[in-house]
């Protein structure tokens, strides 16, 4: 939709410039508007000074902008070195021009670069280097390491507007980083800087039980939109990564071509099949059979020389060989050829949000057709229901987005006895739900699976007996003359209020 059309309102004349960080854009709707001060502020150690450093660099090497670092706490060497450690060569960017740092650490006798009370020496610097090298963007480090050289901070307040008004008439767009005391206290520790600023970025790094989960919220975009509330972000060997889950877009196409679950029978309850791009969950308590039913999924992809990846989560590499050699499948032989990969990791090892990057990482580079989890209720263990949620939708709404088709696993909690799928919050993400759950009857324990839902389609939607045996599953109909299997309270029905068996209308 083009809006060159439309009478003018503030918002039009307020361009954006690019900050290069994944899923920060698009929180921006665009990015930093361009020609003001944006402050970036967060406690000790939420990824300030990478988030400047990933804005100069992007804008070197993608828009041939060249850019200024002013650092008041870190020696230049320790930023190179440090900047390495994401992959970017500040030291080759520097050689050719396009980078320049600028140190006004303070002097190590006592003698500040600016002098008492008085920024004019700094601004006369940076002005410099910027008109020297023709820099379209400046990041500061820290405003925090400038006040802690001085008493009067209304001076301060004064100097620092000084320098912001001078970049500004430069036309040249600032990210400045500043230190906060505590995560939701005030916004700067001085109470000033957001003052002198046009836009506020907030960066959080927070203690939820026993996990780091990091932050990002947009305070204010003078001007212009954004979207509100606060994103998670990890911190990756590329840079920050921002998971702006409000600006995905249900854009994906629907696929009407069908793929093999690898069971036939469960095949024909699903109505042929799942959908190509479809996200499969399958939910039961602990040995229902859930993660066969998975092996069995990546066996069919291998069997149509189709890609598959496998993140584990609750077993070793070594127990999922194991049990994927006593159905009788092969996972060495598929990782031997090249179309299978194994990834295994304890849920507690990192945060969400880095689960979440490394399922894409993986995706982006192993590039296969089907993905599976298992499983989700694992990464739920001690983590919020907001995270555990807004991780869910990231990794299905990247698989719709690669056009994977993925299937997950959920561990119920009850061994017996009817659940409900809504505990997981994950019922509407999925596509097609499949209940498997061990039911006493004839005075047997038995399983039995139910297609629960199948979106867009028709599916059989009696409750049946599933087997596994040494050859794989098997599914019959052994609970026709039953009713309440899943209610824990299973009996017979006579022949007359037997249902009807539904068949696919050819």
């Amino acid at each position: 939709m083009s809006f060159s059309s439309a009478a003018p309102s503030p918002t039009n004349h307020v361009q954006k410039l690019p900050t290069g960080i994944e899923g920060f854009d698009d929180v921006c709707q665009g990015g930093l508007p361009t020609a003001r001060s944006t402050l970036v502020s967060g406690t000790s150690g939420t990824g300030k000074t990478v988030f400047s450093l990933q804005y100069l660099h992007h804008g070197i090497c993608h828009f041939d902008e060249p850019g200024i670092f002013v650092t008041f706490e870190e020696s230049p060497s320790d930023i190179i070195r440090n900047a390495a450690s994401f992959g970017w060569n500040l030291q080759d960017l520097i050689d050719q021009d396009k980078l320049f740092i600028l140190d006004a650490s303070p002097d190590p006798d006592g003698q500040d670069v600016a002098g008492s009370f008085d920024l004019s020496g700094l601004i006369e610097r940076i002005s410099y280097a910027i008109r020297k090298y023709k820099a379209k963007r400046v990041a500061i480090d820290s405003m925090t390491a400038v006040f802690q050289q001085y008493d009067a901070i209304y001076v301060v307040r004064r100097e620092i507007f000084r320098l912001i008004s001078r970049l500004k008439q430069i036309e040249v767009t600032t990210v400045m980083t500043t230190e906060r005391i505590d995560e939701y206290g005030p916004i700067a520790r001085y109470g000033v800087e957001e003052f002198v600023s046009d836009n506020v970025v907030i960066l959080r790094n927070v203690l939820e039980s026993e996990r780091r989960r990091r932050t990002v919220e947009i305070l204010k975009l003078r001007g212009t939109t954004h979207m509100k509330g606060e994103f998670p972000f990890t911190m990756g060997n590329q840079g920050i990564t921002v998971f702006a889950l409000g600006a995905m877009r249900l854009t994906q196409r629907s696929s009407n071509t069908r793929i093999s679950s690898g069971v036939k029978d469960l095949d024909e309850m699903c109505g042929g099949g799942f959908f190509q791009d479809s996200i499969i969950l399958a939910t039961g308590a602990t040995g229902t059979g859930k993660t066969m039913l998975v092996s069995k999924f990546i066996e069919d992809a291998y069997n149509n020389k189709e890609r598959a990846i496998l993140f584990a989560y609750e077993e070793s590499r070594a127990q999922l060989l194991r049990n994927a050699t006593s159905w009788g499948i092969d996972f060495e032989r598929m990782e031997s050829d090249g179309l299978l990969k194994i990834i295994c990791a304890y849920p507690e090892s990192t945060g969400l949000e880095d689960h979440l990057q490394i399922i894409k990482q993986e995706i982006s580079q192993f590039k296969p057709s089907r993905m599976a989890i298992d499983s989700l209720s694992a990464l739920a263990r001690g983590v919020s229901l907001n995270a555990f949620r807004q991780f869910v939708i990231g990794v299905t709404g990247y698989a719709k987005q690669e056009e994977i088709a993925g299937f997950f696993t959920n561990t119920a909690e009850e061994f017996m006895g009817s659940h409900s799928i809504t505990d997981s919050h994950i019922s509407t993400i999925t596509d097609t739900i499949m209940l498997l759950q061990y039911v006493e009857i004839r005075g047997e324990m038995a399983r039995a699976i139910n297609v629960f839902k199948m979106r867009g389609s028709w599916h059989d939607k009696r409750i049946r007996e599933f087997i596994i045996t040494g050859e794989g599953p098997q599914i019959k109909d052994s609970f026709t003359n039953f009713e309440q299997i899943f209610s824990g309270a299973p009996h017979r029905v006579s022949e007359d209020r037997l249902p009807g068996v539904f068949k696919a209308i050819e």
